[in-house]
């Protein structure tokens, strides 16, 4: 009974799935049928009588895959549509190899699109498909999940000439892919014959077919990009950035300059057209100075959203946040999510604690009624304790859909399920439903189906469709999970809610074949920070990574506890911006120290045998923890982690150059430096692992070449594993199954049996 009141543990007997919580003075148990609630001395009798009644443990099977069998599985990602017909494209991912597929409506039955061969680094991304369906555009090469230089190339097979980063059009119904050259964030018209780009700063313009080439519009100064064509395509509207404030511009054909919309001393951002393109909606944020404000302290960072009218270049103000902390800017994927639907603006704010999606109506935004400062009503359109993202708006303007963490089961704030919303906020609707996970909705052009990517603990992300009307899913490329992939040995992972040391509660996931021994344990780390590890299966190639090693390891024999730290996003606007977060003060860091404490007070853990290990920001809390806590964690291994958070912030916070300073300058960059595992050196003990790419574009690896000096000085037992010439995400096969094998050979060998 006392595991029951500590957490939330799914377990299997035979087929059946019996989920425990503590729910105020009862004990609630979910199975296939509906919830109910059991008062405790009635449970204790029932829970009595079920281990004095004989049953059958369905046996876990003994048969061990590898690390590649697990790494078999073909990622899926960047699916998108057509927005006049049902056609839809993605992107598989097969042991390296990276293909765009394609499949028509009704039937939806797949063929791939391009012929790529071999395990050769080389990324597909931007990946869009024209409103026709008859050009599919993308970008091959480079690593555009970087921090700096993801345009540039990248070269982990050491060939002679290393491959080039080009945007290439290949037509849908035959014929071989266009190079358009080099290149950065192409936007198809609108009548699918040409394609804007960045290149150097500045926007260019080529036909998707190849006829001619490419032509630069413009020259302006700054860095230009955000382009976003007219609904008649006889426009561009556009971002130039000047560092320090940015503007709003319009490009038509027949003109010869260009147009700004108001422009001023702020920094604009993130411009749509109207339907009918005679508006453009758009963000305006403060620009750059004033006096410096204070470091450690949460504060409101103001944001509106501006309607201007091309033809006149005047603007307006027509909705902003409360001027709380929560109603800052918001910080998950899409940020503000704007969008123009069907007589409707919409967009996102986390002002209310969740990322919420918000409408106003047209008729609101014209401005004769916001002259004296009066605001617009924005309509939540998002009801609940639960986050949105991944949003698209259907062709006809009247829906959104989106992934969101909720749905009719208490377990569904750690999965993803497609919901759908109309933009009068009128109608809200969870689509899918169940254990499964599914995220990247797009209504197609009928509006009688939604296209996805779906996964379950089991199996891996693959592409689906399902009727709206009969509601029946199809999964797409099934045959492509290959035969040596064991999905039937996977483990299905537990939901685990564990208090910090200040009342928090922190989610996890737990992943073990059984609990009737003693086991080593290992605590995983997501990156980021914000992000949420999920009941099955990721939408991200990281984390879907990340999972495998962790259903490895659980074949292996560990007890794996995945930890959702704070910072991480699924649980509202307190937990994902703590104000005593990341380098002022490391708060997340107790969230995976209690997580620790709580696998050493389980039964069926050896406390003498917790490791810990993580990637990115996960690396670097697995240093902090190895630093801080060498009685606890036993063994780590750190990939590609921060472990000096002071770099850059001592001439940022000081601001040598200028007069004044931040009120807590100098107690900042104290606690930037409290706040770095570098810190706790002279605390660690354990042994630890090193792993880092060296043209790693998110973390330098120079944040690795000083914890090694650092550590041998000190005499710590480390080992290093080097990847040269890749980047943070490992673009190869074979590299990320030699970081995976050298993660597990590790742990095994420092705490396994």
């Amino acid at each position: 009974m006392d595991i029951l009141k500590q957490y939330r543990l799914l377990n299997y007997f035979g087929n059946r799935q019996l989920h425990f919580i503590n729910y105020f003075n009862f004990t609630c148990y979910r199975t296939e049928d509906p919830f109910f609630c059991i008062k405790p001395t009635v449970m204790r009798f029932f829970l009595l009588l079920f281990i004095l009644i004989p049953f059958t443990i369905q046996p876990q099977s003994t048969e061990i895959f590898s690390v590649e069998d697990i790494m078999s599985y073909p990622f899926t990602y960047a699916l998108t549509s057509a927005r006049n017909i049902d056609r839809i494209a993605w992107v598989m991912n097969e042991r390296g190899t990276r293909n765009i597929y394609v499949a028509d409506g009704p039937g939806f039955s797949p063929r791939n699109l391009t012929n790529f061969d071999g395990d050769d680094g080389q990324e597909l991304s931007s990946v869009q498909i024209s409103d026709n369906g008859q050009w599919v555009v993308y970008i091959r090469g480079g690593d555009f999940g970087s921090n700096w230089d993801d345009a540039l190339t990248v070269n982990p097979n050491f060939l002679a000439e290393p491959p080039k980063v080009h945007i290439w059009s290949i037509p849908v119904d035959g014929g071989p892919a266009i190079s358009h050259g080099e290149g950065e964030h192409p936007v198809i018209s609108h009548k699918g014959d040409r394609i804007a780009f960045v290149r150097k700063k500045q926007i260019w313009v080529a036909p998707i077919d190849g006829s001619s080439k490419p032509k630069k519009l413009f020259t302006a100064r700054g860095t230009n990009g955000s382009m976003k064509w007219s609904p008649d395509d006889s426009k561009l509207v556009f971002v130039s950035n000047r560092s320090d404030h940015s503007f709003i511009g319009v490009y038509s054909e027949d003109s010869s300059h260009i147009d700004w919309i108001s422009p001023s001393f702020h920094r604009d951002a993130a411009p749509e057209w109207s339907f009918d393109g005679s508006r453009v909606a758009y963000i305006r944020r403060p620009g750059s100075g004033g006096r410096p404000k204070a470091i450690l302290e949460a504060r409101h960072n103001p944001w509106k959203i501006m309607i201007g009218d091309p033809a006149s270049g005047r603007s307006w103000e027509i909705w902003k946040p409360a001027p709380t902390v929560s109603g800052s800017p918001p910080s998950t994927q899409g940020r503000y999510n704007l969008n123009w639907g069907d007589g409707y603006l919409t967009f996102m704010s986390y002002q209310d604690g969740w990322p919420h999606l918000y409408s106003i109506d047209e008729s609101e935004l014209d401005g004769s009624n916001h002259s004296t400062g009066g605001m617009a009503e924005a309509v939540l359109l998002t009801r609940g304790d639960y986050m949105a993202e991944y949003i698209s708006m259907s062709p006809d303007g009247k829906w959104l859909a989106f992934a969101g963490n909720t749905g009719p089961d208490v377990y569904d704030i750690d999965r993803r399920h497609i919901v759908r919303v109309s933009v009068d906020g009128k109608t809200q609707e969870v689509i899918t439903h169940g254990e499964g996970l599914e995220w990247t909705p797009f209504i197609l052009s009928s509006g009688n189906s939604v296209a996805y990517i779906s996964a379950t603990a089991r199996r891996p992300p693959l592409p689906a469709v399902l009727n709206l009307d009969t509601k029946e899913e199809t999964i797409l490329n099934e045959h492509r999970v290959p035969s040596a992939f064991p999905e039937e040995q996977l483990v299905v992972p537990a939901q685990v809610v564990i208090d910090a040391p200040d009342g928090t509660p922190v989610h996890g996931t737990l992943f073990s074949n059984n609990t009737s021994e003693r086991k080593a344990a290992i605590i995983y780390i997501h990156g980021g920070p914000p992000r949420q590890m999920l009941l099955g299966w990721h939408y991200s190639s990281y984390y879907s990574n990340a999972y495998a090693v962790n259903q490895y390891l659980a074949s292996r024999g560990f007890v794996v506890l995945s930890v959702n730290f704070r910072l991480g996003i699924g649980y509202g606007y307190e937990f994902h911006r703590p104000v005593d977060g990341g380098t002022r003060g490391a708060s997340e860091y107790q969230d995976i120290k209690a997580a620790g404490e709580w696998l050493a007070a389980q039964s069926f853990v050896d406390r003498d045998r917790i490791g810990v290990y993580g990637g990115s920001y996960g690396g670097y809390l697995t240093a902090m923890a190895l630093g801080r806590d060498s009685e606890l964690f036993a063994a780590g291994v750190d990939i590609h982690g921060v472990h000096d958070r002071i770099n850059g912030r001592v001439n940022r916070y000081m601001s040598p150059n200028e007069y004044e300073h931040a009120p807590d300058a100098e107690r900042a960059v104290e606690v930037a430096w409290q706040s770095s595992p570098v810190a706790d050196i002279d605390t660690w003990k354990s042994p630890v692992l090193i792993i880092h790419g060296d043209d790693d574009r998110n973390v330098s690896f120079s944040q690795s070449v000083d914890l090694v000096q650092r550590l041998e000085e000190k005499g710590i037992e480390f080992e290093t594993l080097v990847i040269p010439d890749d980047t943070h995400h490992f673009m190869t096969f074979r590299n990320q199954k030699k970081v995976n094998e050298a993660t597990a050979e590790f742990l095994l060998r420092k705490l396994g049996d």
